[in-house]
């Protein structure tokens, strides 16, 4: 440890073993020892000493939709990354859909890739697009560095991805099976879409009927028999049926390929309390009911779901009319997310520890970043230090997203971000940002 630049101390480190005073050894951004709190300081090093205050590995968000390049009044790399690392976010994952171009080939690839660089606070990774006309781009894409392929299996929302049939799902997940890769699903069986009841209007009750589980059900059984028959592997997305999860948990004990995500607002939102006409509240699927949020919270507890990922999805604010049926969908989270699930995780009994391993340990794992994700020695020295007992009532002027529209305004939150570190250095102290030192990521080969 003679060699430490920095030495970060804490009564309370979470690491893979459990929580408990250390102090924790940074050297040329890496994670070069956790050691004993009381341990001597190596000549030369910096100690920052964080009192009572929890040191967590950075979160990793592998579900961002960051709109940049052509929709960047949406969102965009700059505003998104800064919102990511207010809430102790240090890498995500974008989403190929919201942008134009797509990721759907290696030239718009390359394209998302230049707008990103130089504006990115966090580390920032991609995914590439799975649509009914790119089956001969999907190798080249896993070529590139693209973490898996998105698709769809009803309407995206936007006429540049389209969704894939079962016969097109089959070819594209063939394919990607056929060298390794991970296809991530929103998994909506577009004719049980159809045949719900479609009224306009703000009754939130009636958007809910009109997105049913059953149309989650059905499209992820179709999923897991696609998945097991071509032996592939497959993740679905943004999970909020909770019917679905007996399936899910079949298909894992037989030994199907898959996992699972869920978000934030799944997990601490309710049907009940969404006011009629408040399109912020709106997402595809929807926002359920609290005796099913109930079971998405028992099934993160058995495992049956894997992880919790923003979806981060915004829009400008005249998009989220008051009326449910043409309002955007989509949910605003990066900032928010970690105290989100920490407030009601506690509520429910569970501890940081639980937390980080949703949002960090496995979203890390998901895509395959092994330097991310935990505090260990030979990890990225990715942190975020937390107040978990501190509260802040949610002021949307606050947030750093571009558009400040959010669900969560006005409730009151466990969970305070003091700073936040990637590589070892401070990116974050008490609101004050510095400039962006995030990297682009590809996957390991």
């Amino acid at each position: 440890m003679s060699d430490a630049e920095l030495v970060l101390r804490s009564t309370r480190v979470i690491t893979p073993e459990g929580t408990r005073a250390a102090s924790v050894a940074v050297t040329g951004g890496a994670i070069t020892a956790v050691l004993p709190y009381d341990a001597p300081l190596p000549e030369g090093a910096r100690l920052e000493d964080l009192g009572g205050d929890v040191l967590l590995p950075g979160l990793v968000d592998t579900h961002v939709h960051v709109n940049d390049p052509g929709r960047t009044e949406w969102e965009g790399f700059w505003t998104a990354t800064r919102a990511a690392a207010a809430g102790g976010i240090t890498t995500l994952v974008d989403m190929p859909l919201n942008s134009l171009p797509p990721t759907t080939t290696v030239g718009h690839l390359r394209t998302k890739q230049a707008v990103a660089a130089g504006k990115a606070h966090i580390d920032v990774g991609f995914w590439g697009g799975a649509l009914p006309d790119n089956v001969k781009d999907l190798r080249p894409l896993h070529e590139a560095g693209v973490f898996g392929f998105k698709a769809f299996l009803s309407p995206s929302g936007v006429d540049e991805f389209p969704h894939l049939d079962q016969e097109q799902l089959t070819l594209s997940l063939a394919e990607i099976a056929s060298f390794g890769g991970l296809l991530i699903v929103h998994a909506e069986n577009p004719h049980r879409l159809e045949a719900a009841p479609q009224r306009g209007g703000p009754r939130y009750a009636d958007f809910l009927a009109s997105r049913p589980r059953d149309a989650e059900d059905t499209a992820i059984a179709e999923l897991v028999a696609q998945a097991k028959r071509l032996d592939a592997r497959v993740h679905v997305l943004h999970l909020s049926s909770s019917d679905a999860l007996p399936l899910i948990a079949a298909a894992k004990a037989e030994g199907v390929r898959i996992t699972v995500e869920t978000c934030p607002h799944y997990l601490t939102l309710r049907a009940e309390e969404v006011p009629d006409g408040a399109s912020e509240f709106k997402c595809c699927p929807p926002i359920r009911e609290a005796v099913n949020q109930d079971l998405l919270w028992q099934a993160l507890a058995d495992g049956t779901i894997d992880c919790v990922v923003t979806d981060h999805s915004p829009s400008t604010a005249d998009l989220k009319t008051d009326d449910f049926a043409t309002a955007w969908g989509g949910i605003s989270g990066l900032q928010l997310s970690l105290a989100a699930v920490w407030t009601e995780a506690r509520g429910r009994g569970h501890g940081l520890e639980d937390v980080i391993r949703w949002m960090s340990a496995r979203t890390a794992a998901l895509v395959g970043l092994d330097r991310k994700g935990a505090i260990e020695a030979g990890r990225d020295a990715d942190f975020a230090v937390l107040a978990p007992d501190e509260t802040f009532t949610v002021d949307p002027a606050a947030l750093q997203h571009r558009n400040r529209v959010t669900a969560y305004a006005g409730r009151t939150l466990y969970g305070i971000v003091k700073s936040t570190w990637l590589r070892g250095e401070r990116i974050l102290a008490d609101g004050e940002f510095t400039q962006p030192k995030g990297r682009l990521l590809t996957r390991t080969p």
